[in-house]
């Protein structure tokens, strides 16, 4: 088995989100899988596998310290990476297949980008008051800078907080411990954007196995959500620039477009870190 640890959605070395990804896994189980996950501490690991779909380039496991996901975007984008450095050569010129835990995904080269195709949203509307209560307590921001509570699940369940401004996002004290499978996040805009910067503002947070919240450096998931939101509601048009990470030290940087067939792709840069890592068998 190899060992590759990649860089996500970062705006420049070593500003994204690390990702380790394990080829030749087929002989390891989930129980092994989740072990290499929390040994290595990274937000996600992914492991690739031949495809079971015949329309697939290959398949990938997705795990988080808590267990494993259907979906993740800094996972999609990394293994894609990943299985082209290695020596993958997609069925369909320009189009890379990944077969995950919700099915088929689209990833495409773009520029100096990967991006994938944001997939729908298993829950969307919004929150009810109890859950905005809660969601408001886990992420520890002020009632009044809250815009709009919503559902943003598209494999992890998101639930999104929009609040009046970037520097709300920014100064938001999340509790030290929540509930197994927490995945809340907050948006707001940057009023100082320049031409080509950032127009949002992002953190994403989530329970690890222990109950302690962590925040994640850059996520896809969330921002292929986000975007719908903010699309579907007039809030974006065609392209944006989002941002995230800066309160953990990274500085994702993560492109939004919206297509005229209506589909909406996610896109980052993603930089090989090291390489050819050998794991020990005995998992």
């Amino acid at each position: 088995m190899q060992l590759d640890l990649v860089d996500v959605f970062g705006s420049g070395p070593l500003t994204g989100n690390p990702l380790a990804v394990v080829h030749g896994a087929v002989d390891l189980d989930a129980d092994a899988m989740l072990r290499i996950t929390r040994w290595l501490g990274f937000s996600e690991t992914t492991f690739l596998l031949p495809p079971t779909d015949p329309a697939a380039d290959y398949r990938v496991r997705i795990f988080y310290p808590a267990g494993e996901l259907p979906f993740a975007g800094h996972p999609t984008l990394g293994t894609a990476h990943a299985w082209l450095a290695s020596g993958g050569v997609p069925k369909t010129t320009g189009r890379i297949v990944q077969e995950c835990g919700i099915g088929l995904v689209d990833v495409r080269q773009e520029s100096d980008m990967l991006a994938f195709r944001a997939p729908p949203l298993t829950r969307s509307g919004p929150l009810d008051a109890v859950d905005l209560a809660e969601t408001i307590r886990l992420c520890g921001v002020d009632e009044k800078d809250v815009v709009a509570g919503v559902h943003a699940a598209n494999g992890p369940g998101w639930k999104l907080l929009h609040l009046a401004s970037a520097e709300a996002v920014l100064a938001a004290e999340p509790v030290a411990r929540a509930p197994l499978h927490t995945d809340v996040a907050l948006l707001g805009p940057r009023d100082d954007a320049g031409v080509g910067e950032a127009q949002w503002e992002l953190r994403a947070f989530f329970a690890d196995a222990t109950g302690r919240v962590c925040e994640d450096p850059v996520t896809g998931s969330l921002n292929a959500a986000v975007a719908q939101y903010l699309f579907a509601s007039g809030q974006a048009h065609e392209a944006y620039v989002a941002a995230q990470g800066r309160k953990t030290g990274a500085d994702g940087s993560i492109h939004c477009r919206k297509e005229a067939d209506g589909s909406i792709w996610i896109a980052g840069r993603v930089a090989t870190v090291s390489t050819g890592g050998a794991l020990p068998g005995g998992f």
